[in-house]
């Protein structure tokens, strides 16, 4: 199908986004899908497992600095503020800030799975009785307001797990403005920033020796099969992650293994051997690389933590 037409047929295809953004990304020259498309219940089940994973540190670091310094990092939180996470997820993190927060009222976390929404608040209500959980069921990324209710008490952000690295610099620039107009007036927000560090542990962290990230990966392809229809050989790919140094960022894709196609809902897919489809991207930053990006999207960087190793970071803005 000429690339010209690909216009055309949208207008025919399912309302489906998935299946829409599936036909998109893979009909392109460098066939490509959107990382988000990683996190349907047997992706999220996958990541957890990958979090533990002796290879994967960010996880293991990010929670070190959180308990460690979590006191500090919500100096700023004050009287009748909102707690605001984007991407909340389980929400497991997020108890390390609370805990030091006795004076926080409503917390709000912003995640498209209501199922991981009632979770956490169910945990949440447990270990914190007083505390309001206000859930948000939306992609942060396209979230306009927060709700009325509450607009006119401050705000403090929480983006953990180096997610804005998932994002291009000008598309993390364009993300932390919109952090900026959801948190005004006088917003504060904590975020996780992967740092550059040595390629082989880069690698080995998205190369898992039990092949858990490479499960993860293909999962994207599990889930055509399961939503749109069964057409994807998964042994016909290999998951294959690396760290493109010129660029600054760990791309995962998914190489196929020889000459193939299949059609997805009248459209056919070719591979050649070796094509591959590109499922991630994570950037990585030095501190003052991401203090600079920051302050591109109308943020002052106030203080930042790092561990020992320089593995991870965790930095605070102020609007």
């Amino acid at each position: 199908m000429a690339r010209q037409d690909l216009g055309v047929r949208r207008q025919h295809l399912s309302d489906s986004s998935f299946l829409i953004e599936v036909v998109n990304g893979l009909s392109q020259p460098q066939k490509s899908l959107p990382s988000r498309f990683f996190y349907d219940a047997a992706g999220s089940e996958l990541f957890e497992k990958i979090t533990g994973l002796p290879e994967y540190y960010p996880t293991r670091v990010e929670c070190a600095l959180l308990t460690a310094h979590a006191a500090d990092m919500v100096e700023a939180f004050g009287t009748n503020s909102v707690l605001v996470e984007f991407g909340s997820g389980s929400s497991t993190k997020t108890e390390l800030l609370l805990q030091n927060l006795p004076e926080c009222a409503v917390y709000a976390p912003i995640d498209v799975s209501q199922a991981a929404l009632r979770g956490a608040r169910s945990r949440l209500a447990h270990r914190f009785p007083d505390l309001e959980v206000v859930p948000v069921t939306a992609d942060f990324t396209t979230l306009p307001r927060l709700p009325a209710q509450l607009s006119a008490r401050p705000k403090f952000g929480f983006f953990p797990g180096s997610t804005i690295g998932n994002f291009k610099p000008a598309e993390a620039v364009h993300l932390l403005q919109r952090f900026r107009t959801l948190l005004q007036p006088r917003g504060h927000v904590l975020i996780g920033v992967d740092l550059r560090k040595d390629r082989g542990i880069l690698e080995r962290a998205y190369n898992d020796s039990q092949g858990v990230t490479a499960e993860f990966n293909l999962n994207v392809l599990a889930r055509i099969n399961r939503e749109i229809a069964p057409v994807v050989d998964l042994e016909a790919f290999a998951h294959h992650a690396f760290y493109n140094e010129r660029e600054g960022r760990i791309e995962m894709h998914l190489t196929s293994r020889h000459d193939q196609s299949f059609e997805i809902d009248g459209c056919r897919i070719s591979f050649r051997a070796g094509e591959t489809i590109h499922t991630e991207n994570s950037y990585k930053y030095t501190v003052t690389q991401f203090q600079d990006l920051a302050r591109c999207a109308g943020w002052t960087p106030e203080r930042s933590w790092t561990d020992a190793e320089n593995l991870f970071s965790v930095h605070e803005l102020r609007s």
